[in-house]
C-alpha cells in the first residue's frame, strides 16, 4: 500500500501502534514495525530519558525497520522533563515523533532540524489544523471512540475523520474505533491515509501486558468501556471494573468531586501494576470501544497481514458495488 503516511514514515503498509503508556515497550514496538507499520515507543513509560534511549538501542537490537516515540505534553503540577527526553530522541537518531496532549509548538523547531517526521495526535479540527499551522507533518485525529482521552467535543470517527481531511492539506491518519480490515478501509474511503490503533494491538501476543488483561479485553462487549473524569472535563475511556465504576459512582455524588477524592484509585502506579500482575480491577485500563470487535489474540504480524487483506478486500467488494 502507498499513501503519503507510507512515504513519510518509511513503513510497508499505513498502520501505526499508538503510543501507550506502560505498553509501548520495545517488543511490542519492534514487532509491529518488522510486520509492515509503525511501531511506537512511549517515552514517558521509561521513568528517565536515560532509560528512553536505552529502550530505543533494545528496539534496534530487535528490528532494522522504522520505529517512532511517542512524546505525550501534558499541563501538570509537576511536568516531566519533556526537553530531556526529546533531547535523547534525538541523540539517539530516532526520525519519527508522536506527540500528544499539547501542540508542540516550542519543540518542533528542534525537531525539524533533525529531522524528525512529526505525527500530532488530536482530537478536534480546531487543534489539528493549530498544529498544522505549527509545522506537523501528519495529524492522527481521535474519534470518541477511542481509549484514552477523547476530548470533550464527543465527536466519532465517521464525522471527525472526512472533516479532519477536508480542513488539512498535511495528511491525516484516523485513530479510535479501528480493529479490522473493516475499520481500516472505512477509513480510507473517508479519505484518511492511514489508520492508529492502540487497543486492538494491546491484544497481540508481543504486547508486554499480563494475558489475564488480554482475555478480559477479548470477553469484552462494546458496551464494557466507561468514560471517567468527565465532571472534571478530562474524559478518559477505560475497560469497566472495579476501579472505572468506584471512580464514577464518587464522580455521581451530590455537589460532585475534585481530582484530590479519586487520586488514589486512578494513580498510574496502579494501573502499570494492574497490566503486569493481571489482576483486572487493580487499576484503569484504557480501553476503547474496539473491544466489542476483538476475538482473539495473534501476533502483530498475523494481525497487519490479515487486516491488510480483509481491508483489500472490502474496498474492492465497495468498487464492485460502486460500479454495479
Amino acid at each position: 500500500m502507498k499513501t503519503r503516511i507510507t512515504e513519510l514514515l518509511g513503513i510497508r503498509y499505513p498502520i501505526v501502534q499508538g503510543g501507550m503508556q506502560w505498553v509501548g515497550k520495545a517488543e511490542l514496538a519492534a514487532a509491529v514495525s518488522n510486520a509492515g507499520g509503525l511501531g511506537i515507543l512511549t517515552a514517558l513509560t521509561q521513568p528517565t530519558p536515560d532509560e528512553l534511549a536505552r529502550e530505543v538501542s533494545r528496539t534496534r537490537r530487535m528490528t532494522a525497520q522504522a520505529f517512532g516515540v511517542n512524546l505525550t505534553i501534558l499541563p501538570t503540577i509537576n511536568p516531566p522533563p519533556y526537553a530531556d527526553y526529546l533531547q535523547a530522541i534525538i541523540d539517539s537518531d530516532v526520525k519519527i515523533v508522536e506527540t500528544a496532549g499539547n501542540t508542540p509548538a516550542e519543540f518542533i523547531e528542534l525537531m525539524k532540524r533533525h529531522d524528525i517526521a512529526i505525527v500530532h495526535k488530536c482530537t478536534s479540527i480546531r487543534h489539528a489544523l493549530s498544529a498544522q499551522r505549527n509545522g506537523v507533518d501528519a495529524v492522527s485525529i481521535d474519534g470518541f471512540e477511542c481509549a484514552g482521552h477523547p476530548g470533550e467535543d464527543d465527536v466519532p470517527g465517521l464525522v471527525l475523520i472526512p472533516l479532519a481531511v477536508k480542513a488539512l492539506s498535511i495528511p491525516v491518519i484516523a485513530s479510535g474505533g479501528i480493529a479490522d480490515g473493516r475499520g481500516m478501509a472505512a477509513a480510507l474511503a473517508l479519505g484518511a491515509e492511514g489508520i492508529n490503533m492502540g487497543t486492538r494491538f494491546l491484544v497481540t501476543r508481543e504486547a508486554p501486558v499480563h494475558e489475564n488483561i488480554k482475555s478480559a479485553l477479548v470477553g469484552a462487549t462494546e458496551r464494557d468501556t466507561r468514560l471517567m473524569f468527565r465532571t472534571l472535563r478530562n474524559s478518559s475511556r477505560v475497560l469497566r471494573n472495579a476501579v472505572s465504576e468506584a471512580v464514577l459512582a464518587t464522580e455521581r455524588r451530590p455537589g460532585g468531586c475534585s481530582f484530590s477524592d479519586i487520586r488514589h484509585l486512578v494513580a498510574g502506579a496502579r494501573g502499570r501494576e494492574a497490566l503486569a500482575g493481571g489482576e483486572v480491577d487493580a487499576g484503569v485500563i484504557s480501553a476503547g470501544l474496539v473491544v466489542g470487535l476483538i476475538d482473539d489474540v495473534p501476533s502483530c504480524a498475523e494481525l497487519i497481514e490479515r487486516m491488510v487483506k480483509e481491508c483489500r478486500g472490502h474496498l474492492e467488494r465497495a468498487a464492485r458495488l460502486a460500479g454495479a
